[in-house]
């Protein structure tokens, strides 16, 4: 069996992590000195966001060096401390791949534009424009047009994102033997898993047709609007990107190191068939990850992801692209119960689940004034910032919560002293504690989890799972709820209010927001 599963991940965002220089920017020496919390919380694997050199346009997300650090980062021997410091610890080491596309500042786009008929030209996708504009109507997730004009050949380059984010055109095996260099390096390294970005997106329609419209688009329209006016049949979701998974799969020593895919598809079965013969190991479900409350919709989603793929997926309520689910679920004290209630269902299931940094701490958005947003999504539209949701950890309450001595990256209001670290490994009643109870109970029966898992009847937006020795039930309404256990004798292994030991048969009475793991007292 392969050493993710029944592992629990944690992503790391660079940037807002901690600082260890006094410069307002997180770095790797400032993940190294929490990497203590990170195995007393009870998780696996550190995944940490992109960390190349890059000019920052979208924060690492455009590399201009795959095998670098970027300097605001630290170094390869930073890194090289890190994983040595995180593998001591029993933790495992991910890191963030961005093969979509490079940063404009990269030498092959540089080489590219300087030089028309240059080898690196063919590594990005250039076309001709149409009726004086450019060569298709694909939009870019950043807003605008996903195409750019390069004045000095007349042609326009694709970019799906940022203009300083050009594609790479991965139907040139230039580019695959590129990206076998790269995972090579990394994987020499030692690092354990590739988180891929953008995964669902590398290869492009070989004829770059239109993509169908399918609502109006209005002048105005955010970025979120302009993407969901199309079906995205043309520029996303290509069956021939199965084919670079594969390959990579095949590398040497990539039979240890998971594939983690960031398949933003919300088709169930077109996600689950990028996994297995598709070459990835796990696939993240996003399902949840933008929408509110909604315990029918959620339990059935959760269920028909759950079955779609022996394995589960790398289930996700939040990253640093989302509002914060405690912000989404209602706020306050019923968005942290409900937040953990789902939680409580990704704890008992198959699949490899991730906590966002600060969702331990049940944290909502924080504020950032306009005056402050950095994201470039946020300055094209305030309100779908991803700013808000990238705030600093709050480490303690001294001076910016003992993120950085320094001023920080990202200008936000100061946390209140209960929602830091430091207060809530004081407090065991705090939800930080309520949620590493969570992570343990898994890992403690982690020998009793096996098999298919099995969805019971119950009422709706009742989560009733059993997987191998391990049953689940989550009521996710605003209302208490009578379920009826399956035949035996059940011992509960876990509840948020810490009232564990009592022995079970037949119906239980479930308060609001709430989950329950139980084992089999029989065995």
């Amino acid at each position: 069996m392969n050493w993710w599963h029944n592992a629990v991940g944690y992503e790391v965002y660079i940037r807002s992590f901690q600082d260890s220089n006094g410069d307002g920017i997180g770095d790797f020496d400032g993940i190294t000195q929490r990497l203590e919390h990170l195995a007393w919380l009870g998780v696996d694997v550190v995944w940490v966001t992109p960390f190349y050199p890059s000019p920052q346009y979208d924060f690492g997300y455009d590399v201009a060096d795959y095998t670098d650090v970027d300097p605001a980062y630290g170094d390869v021997d930073a890194f090289r401390r890190f994983a040595a410091r995180a593998h001591e610890l029993g933790l495992k080491v991910m890191i963030d791949i961005v093969p979509n596309h490079t940063s404009s500042h990269h030498r092959w786009f540089r080489k590219a534009l300087e030089d028309p008929d240059s080898p690196e030209r063919d590594y990005y996708i250039f076309r001709p424009g149409r009726d004086g504009g450019p060569p298709n109507n694909w939009v870019s997730h950043f807003g605008g047009p996903a195409w750019t004009l390069d004045e000095k050949s007349g042609e326009y380059y694709l970019h799906l994102f940022h203009r300083e984010q050009p594609d790479l055109n991965w139907s040139n095996p230039a580019v695959r033997d590129e990206f076998d260099r790269i995972l090579r390096f990394w994987m020499d390294e030692g690092v354990d898993g590739l988180r891929i970005d953008v995964a669902h997106a590398l290869m492009k329609d070989a004829e770059l047709r239109d993509n169908p419209q399918i609502l109006p688009l209005p002048e105005d329209a955010t970025p979120s609007q302009a993407m969901a006016a199309f079906e995205h049949v043309h520029d996303l979701t290509q069956e021939s990107t199965k084919e670079i998974y594969r390959r990579w799969k095949g590398l040497p020593g990539a039979d240890r190191v998971l594939l983690l895919g960031e398949v933003y598809v919300l088709d169930v079965e077109k996600s689950a068939s990028y996994m297995g013969v598709g070459g990835l190991d796990l696939c993240l479900f996003f399902a949840l990850n933008r929408r509110p409350w909604d315990p029918v919709r959620f339990v059935d989603e959760i269920r028909t992801w759950s079955l779609a793929s022996p394995d589960g997926f790398a289930w996700t309520i939040s990253s640093h692209d989302e509002d914060r689910p405690v912000t989404r679920f209602g706020g306050g004290e019923l968005g942290r119960a409900r937040s953990l209630a789902i939680w409580t269902i990704f704890a008992a299931i198959p699949g490899l689940p991730f906590v966002y940094q600060g969702e331990e701490l049940g944290l909502e958005n924080g504020y950032v004034a306009p005056e402050h947003i950095k994201d470039p999504v946020g300055l094209a539209a305030y309100e779908e910032s991803r700013d808000f949701c990238r705030t600093p950890m709050p480490w303690d309450s001294g001076p910016n919560n003992g993120f950085t001595t320094g001023e920080p990256w990202l200008v936000s209001s100061p946390r209140r002293p209960e929602e830091t670290v430091e207060f809530q490994r004081q407090d065991p009643d705090s939800f930080l504690h309520r949620f590493r109870r969570l992570l343990l109970t898994r890992r403690r029966l982690e020998s009793r989890r096996s098999g298919k898992v099995e969805w019971l009847p119950s009422p709706p937006g009742v989560a009733l799972a059993l997987y191998g020795e391990v049953l689940v039930v989550s009521n996710l309404n605003d209302d208490t709820v009578r379920v009826e256990l399956p035949p035996g004798d059940w011992r509960l292994e876990y509840s948020p209010d810490g009232s564990e030991g009592e022995v079970t048969r037949s119906e239980v009475e479930v308060p609001p927001a709430t989950g329950w793991i139980y084992s089999s007292a029989e065995a």
